[in-house]
This record gives C-alpha cells, structure tokens and sequence, in this order.
C-alpha cells in the first residue's frame, strides 16, 4: 500500500506573500542590467557565457531601452497642451453616468482645457472630461448652419 504524505509549511500563509507593487513592480532598464551583471559574474568560468547569448541578451536590453523611450514620447505627446488645445471649440461626445447608474454617450462644445495631478481635462459646460476618455470629436455647427440646415 503507497502512503501519500503533504508537506505543510508551518510559516506559510498568504499574508506573507508579496506583490511589487510602485515603481518596483515593472522590470525596467536598470534591473535586466542588474540580473545581466550578475549573471556575468556567477558564470561557470569552465563554460563562459557565449558570445551570440551575451550579444543577444544586449540587443534585448537596447530593444528594452527603445520601447520604453518611445513609450515616454507618445505619453509626452498625448498630454502636448497645444494637441489638447485645439479641441477647444470642437463638438466632442463622451460616455457619462446617469443619476441611477446607467451609461449613457453625452455630448458638448469644449469650453477649454484644464490640467490636474498631469492629467488633461476637457471643459465642457459643467462637466470636466478626461482627454483620453473623449469618444468623439467633431467640427461643432455654426449657429446659422445649424438653422438654415446647411
């Protein structure tokens, strides 16, 4: 007859895991170099990394490098006041909440722009609406067009 044991951890429970979280939860740049070097210097000096692995793990590094530059460029852009700006005047529709809860797809002319904690809001009437969560954005009507039908 086999005997099945369990292994319990007497110190284990889930209040001692813990997630990264903050600036430590992404791998950036600076730990792939970290966990680079230090896998340099605990190689097996008998079978010494090769040169395509150590030449394919720097090309990985500087593919790193580019995405998270380029990642910091379209951030910058999207929040270019002079991109927000010209929304100004612009008939722009948005999803909004209803007093009992129900979503519903507003709409307005953008008043102006407002920036709170770096992040762009578009003023429109009463309401402030977050650039990024715009739905739409169209050439408002001329008062005269709108009336003749035009």
């Amino acid at each position: 007859m086999a005997t099945i044991s369990k292994t319990v951890w007497s110190n284990y429970s889930t209040f001692n895991k813990t997630e990264p979280t903050g600036a430590g939860a992404e791998l950036g740049k600076d730990q792939f170099m970290k966990i680079l070097l230090t896998q340099l210097q605990n190689q097996d000096p008998m079978q010494p990394m090769q040169d395509k692995d150590f030449i394919a793990q720097m090309a990985t590094f500087s593919s790193l490098e580019q995405t998270m530059n380029m990642a910091t460029e379209l951030h910058s852009l999207s929040q270019s006041a002079a991109l927000a700006s010209s929304l100004i005047g612009k008939q722009v529709e948005w999803l909004g909440a209803t007093n009992n809860g129900a979503t519903v797809t507003k709409s307005g002319i953008v008043d102006s722009i407002k920036m709170k904690n770096g992040d762009q809001f578009a003023v429109i009437g009463k309401d402030e609406v977050a650039i990024k969560d715009l739905t739409s954005v169209t050439i408002a009507a001329q008062e005269g067009e709108a009336e003749s039908g035009e």
